[in-house]
């Protein structure tokens, strides 16, 4: 098969989450275990590190990757969704996945599939640690797919394991309070390994006291350990964010750049220095310069986008893929400390979303473009227009990304913001 057939045959064995929603979701570990057994068990040929969240573990991960190849090791990654090209998913010191070494493996493992019938992600999964075992990496770094439980990343034994934000998420699959939703996530805790919270959250901090009691697993809240503080607020168009941080009241990192300037990467931040503080215990080196390049070179380090990503300056364009209640939260409350004449939303979300949730968290004083990525999970451009006006805010849809992109730039004075975003999907149309 070539490359394109492969991708094919991948899409087409299962609907994929990531296109249909939750037809696409197969939760459980036994398929991924009979993968695991059958191609020798690559899982237990590396060291790694679990990271599960609603929000930022996408940004944790990458960073995490950023710093530990700046400490010279050689570093697996493992994310999803992928923006534009499937092969970003697996990556290797920041390569991604070579398209020969994927049509070769499909081809390898195509009768056992047959027989197993494993979904997208249960291949995905495998084809990740078969790569990351036969690449002879030092650490791989494994963000879980969808809630962490029964999620197919979940037969490894990490190192350390990370659980970011918790947030209202998927609630169709993984429960509508913020307590179950963290209990699938604490799921990734396993006995006597160290687990670190990014963030205490009351509602459902005793979920995961719970759970590291039941395994007898280290239990570290970062962020009631290390303080992160903004030195200056940055220049609208600047790409790095300074930052100091503090560790149990003492000074820690000061002047500490950090290339990915969402404000919400402050939050993320903690959970990552005590994951790297953890592997330090643990026997690596990762000295303060490794921490400091591969926090401010974190996109040329891992290949990271999207994630609060300055497209252009005159007008200011921004996109983020931040996509459920609390990213756009956070997205909304940076827009409204930019200075800017006017705001032009593009907006486009999927159909699996609570939509009137989120409209009411937006802008009232933006024009809005409404557009709907290439995939069956979008909500249609006029379809989300009427829920829109009916939620007080004012725009046109214009079907197709590009199209309400184009409309947007061509409205935009230089002295206004055009920001992109509401789906993942939607910034992966977008020219980087």
């Amino acid at each position: 098969m070539t490359y394109a057939e492969t991708l094919e045959y991948l899409y087409g064995q299962l609907p994929i989450f990531q296109r249909v929603g939750a037809a696409g979701y197969k939760p459980g570990l036994e398929t991924t275990e009979k993968l695991a057994e059958a191609t020798g068990h690559p899982d237990r040929k590396f060291a790694s590190v679990h990271v599960a969240g609603t929000n930022g573990k996408g940004s944790s991960s990458n960073l995490l990757a950023a710093v530990l190849q700046a400490a010279g090791y050689k570093v697996g990654l493992y994310t999803s969704p992928h923006l534009r090209e499937f092969t970003e998913r697996i990556k290797v010191n920041g390569q991604d996945l070579t398209p020969e070494y994927l049509v070769a493996w499909v081809a390898q493992w195509k009768p056992l599939f047959g027989q197993l019938q494993p979904s997208f992600f249960e291949m995905c999964v495998a084809l990740a640690f078969s790569y990351f075992a036969e690449e002879q990496v030092d650490v791989a770094v494994v963000e879980v797919g969808l809630g962490g439980r029964l999620d197919s990343t979940n037969i490894i034994t990490p190192l350390v394991s990370l659980v970011t934000n918790i947030s209202l998420d998927h609630q169709n699959l993984l429960g509508d309070t913020l307590p179950l939703i963290a209990a699938e996530k604490a799921g990734i805790i396993k006995p006597g390994i160290p687990a670190i919270i990014s963030q205490t959250q009351p509602d459902v901090q005793a979920v995961f006291e719970h759970k590291a009691a039941t395994e007898h697993a280290p239990l570290l809240f970062a962020d009631q350990h290390y303080r992160v503080t903004l030195e200056a607020q940055p220049a609208p168009d600047q790409e790095f964010q300074v930052l100091t941080v503090t560790h149990d009241g003492q000074p820690l990192l000061e002047h500490l750049e950090l290339e990915l300037v969402g404000e919400y990467q402050q939050l993320n931040l903690p959970g990552v220095l005590a994951v790297l503080d953890e592997l330090r215990r643990q026997g690596f080196v990762v000295p303060e310069a490794a921490v400091r390049e591969g926090l401010r070179n974190v996109r040329q380090l891992t290949g990271f986008r999207g994630r609060w990503t300055i497209l252009d300056r005159r007008p200011l364009v921004v996109c983020d893929t931040g996509h459920n209640e609390a990213g756009l939260r956070l997205v909304t409350s940076q827009l409204a400390r930019l200075p800017r004449r006017q705001l032009h939303f593009v907006l486009g979300v999927v159909n699996d979303k609570d939509v009137s949730k989120m409209l009411k968290l937006l802008p009232t004083d933006a024009t809005y473009y409404f557009c709907q990525a290439a995939i069956p999970r979008a909500l249609p451009a006029a379809e989300l227009a009427e829920l829109a006006t009916a939620a007080g805010l004012r725009g046109e849809a214009y079907g197709p990304v590009a199209a309400a992109v184009a409309a947007a730039r061509t409205a935009a004075h230089p002295d206004d913001v055009v920001f992109i975003g509401g789906s993942t999907f939607v910034v992966a149309e977008l020219q980087f």
